[in-house]
């Protein structure tokens, strides 16, 4: 084997990975809103408050000034690596396979890390202000409590519907924007205890497709095991506490992805690991809550 690394073997890598991502893409990044950006930090969104009409009671009376609040919400980039080492020709060859093992491995790394990057942002603090100094909490009135529908229960009807009244109450256009909801294994399994959801009794169409439970109140459910310390480590970490789960419920508009580099690849000699080839694929993201009341945090168990 030649010390150059064909270039269409990298061609092949580079294509196939961009290919595969933007085919299958993240399993949250279709759900929130996204943009392109440069430098240390960056702008998410300008936000303009709530402002009111003032009623006109008399003729030629001065015209009213309405101050209009308006607040900046900011994103920030990070940086996530894959590589791995190939030894030989064979191996080598299964690059050029948009199904091969190794291309296969980069993008679910590439893509649990735009998972967990939206993941963490649901609720940490945000940072807002016209230079990102203020520090933004996701308040408690956004939080259904553990107990709704049950002592320390698991996700129940009771506290999906708690769920989407605080998001009407809120304002939030329900019929032009859709309602998210990530769950787990576990939330799903206790989705198929609640009578309203398993039940047709209940429902003019099926709840459930091929046993898994895809929409239910307006609210279309995402299977991401953020649970899972080894597959996503830094979102367990942030969304499970002492056996409870944060189980993030949202609309588009109310999250945010942003991207500073596009996926990059590449496929080099590694001269101190004995010539082996290392495949190396890299990206830089970041997201942000663009405004609390478009999410909605629910605490379940089990």
């Amino acid at each position: 084997m030649s010390f150059a690394v064909p270039t269409h073997f990298v061609q092949a890598y580079s294509t196939n990975v961009m290919m595969l991502l933007q085919q299958k893409g993240g399993k949250l990044a279709s759900t929130v809103s996204q943009g392109s950006y440069t430098g240390k930090a960056a702008k998410a969104v300008e936000q303009v408050g709530l402002v009111t009409a003032v009623k006109n009671l008399s003729r030629h009376a001065d015209t009213p000034l309405i101050s209009t609040p308006s607040d900046a919400r900011w994103v920030y980039p990070n940086d996530y690596d894959w590589a791995d080492l190939i030894d030989s020709q064979d191996k080598l060859r299964m690059l050029i396979d948009p199904q091969g093992p190794y291309t296969q491995n980069a993008i679910n790394a590439l893509r649990r890390a735009q998972d967990e990057e939206i993941l963490m942002a649901f609720f940490a603090s945000s940072n807002t202000g016209e230079n990102g100094t203020v520090s933004t909490a996701f308040p408690a009135g956004q939080q259904v409590g553990v107990n709704v529908g049950g002592t320390s229960s698991n996700l129940n009807v009771a506290k999906l519907r708690a769920a989407r009244k605080l998001l009407m109450a809120a304002g939030v256009d329900l019929e032009s924007e859709a309602i998210n909801c990530a769950i787990t294994a576990s939330d799903h399994d206790a989705l198929l205890n609640e009578i309203q959801i398993a039940s047709l009794d209940f429902n003019s169409q099926p709840v459930m497709v091929d046993g898994q439970v895809r929409r239910f109140l307006g609210i279309n459910f995402i299977p991401v095991e953020f649970s899972d310390t080894t597959s996503y480590p830094q979102a367990s970490a942030a969304l499970v506490s002492g056996g409870v789960r944060s189980v993030p419920v949202w609309v588009q508009s109310g999250m945010h992805l942003g991207m500073w580099n596009d996926i990059q690849t590449s496929v080099d000699r590694r001269p101190d690991k004995r010539n082996s080839v290392q495949v190396y694929a890299t990206t830089t993201i970041g997201a942000t809550r663009i405004e609390e009341k478009r999410v909605v945090q629910i605490a379940t168990t089990g």
